[in-house]
């Protein structure tokens, strides 16, 4: 079952343009990865510097995979030095897909 997989970030003033750079960066990276299908890159109208990522996966271990393999990943570091708080996923799937 195709899982969902959504990161936030938050970027102080001084590391909006970087943390915006690093994140695309980052999911550039992720067509090489078995299971990943798409994602969205969403900026907070009022808070340009809080980012979310909503990305779709083919399941969940091919989701939970690159997280262990991508950590140590450049981008991945850089963007846990910039962020002001720890950036955060969560795992979620689609409801209604049942009739």
């Amino acid at each position: 079952m195709p899982v969902f997989s959504i990161w936030e970030s938050r970027f102080p003033p001084e590391h909006v343009r970087r943390g915006r750079q690093v994140t695309d960066a980052i999911w550039r990276d992720m067509p090489r990865y078995s299971g990943y299908l798409r994602h969205v890159l969403i900026e907070d109208l009022d808070d340009p510097g809080h980012l979310f990522v909503v990305s779709e996966w083919e399941r969940r271990e091919a989701a939970d995979n690159v997280l262990a393999d991508y950590a140590n990943n450049p981008n991945a570091r850089l963007a846990n030095e910039l962020v002001a708080e720890p950036r955060r996923r969560t795992l979620g799937r689609r409801l209604g897909l049942e009739k």
